[in-house]
């Protein structure tokens, strides 16, 4: 563990013990790709005493990208399906954000450090005025580089897998719409994560790595 892995994990932590701000609303961003896949056999459906049935071939009909901000002191998230994670989608996916978001002084934004997750994306897709006006909206917080189990999007990804993503399924668009149905489902229930890990839990458990810094 490095001092750069412990100043980046000591700054998302502290923005996670922070109480809710309606001004300043923690978001946490990640993505994901996702494989499109059909059937190369038509499944038997499940009738009365009996499961549904698939073959074992399928058709891989290519891959698409899932873009996942997930607001966990307000039970909230964003997601999209997208061709491509360019950084033409991802300044598109913040603006996306900024949307939801039109009385917020700043959106403080934790993500890792892919090379198109920085405010530069943004003046690729955008005239210089608005991508500088886009900008301004964001503070920019960083996981540490293997740290990305401190992103609170990998669990909600996590969740979506395990709750939508759990079977073939066969076009982008089909995806996009089951996505929304489970983004929906989950806005209203208000899911989020309870997040029990903060500085001083840290320094205590870590207390070794803590101390070699320092030595």
């Amino acid at each position: 563990m490095t001092s750069d892995f412990v100043w980046h994990m000591e700054d998302v932590l502290d923005l996670y013990g922070k109480p809710y701000d309606p001004k300043h609303p923690v978001i946490c961003f990640d993505e994901r790709p996702c494989q499109i896949i059909g059937d190369a056999v038509m499944p038997i459906p499940m009738k009365p005493g009996s499961p549904k049935k698939e073959h074992y071939e399928y058709i891989r009909n290519g891959t698409c990208c899932i873009f996942m901000a997930f607001e966990p002191l307000a039970g909230k998230r964003l997601v999209y399906v997208k061709k491509h994670r360019t950084k033409v989608d991802y300044a598109d996916f913040m603006k996306n954000i900024a949307e939801q978001y039109p009385n917020a002084e700043s959106i403080r934004l934790v993500q890792d450090n892919l090379n198109t997750h920085t405010a530069g994306s943004f003046y690729v897709a955008l005239p210089p005025d608005e991508a500088f006006e886009l900008a301004k909206k964001f503070e920019f917080h960083f996981t540490p580089k293997k740290g990305s189990w401190l992103n609170m999007a990998e669990i909600e990804l996590s969740a979506l897998s395990k709750q939508c993503l759990d079977r073939r399924i066969e076009t982008m668009e089909k995806l996009a719409v089951e996505v929304d149905s489970w983004e929906k489902e989950r806005n209203s229930a208000k899911a989020t994560v309870r997040w029990r890990f903060d500085k001083s839990d840290a320094r205590k458990k870590l207390q070794r790595h803590y101390f070699n810094l320092q030595n």
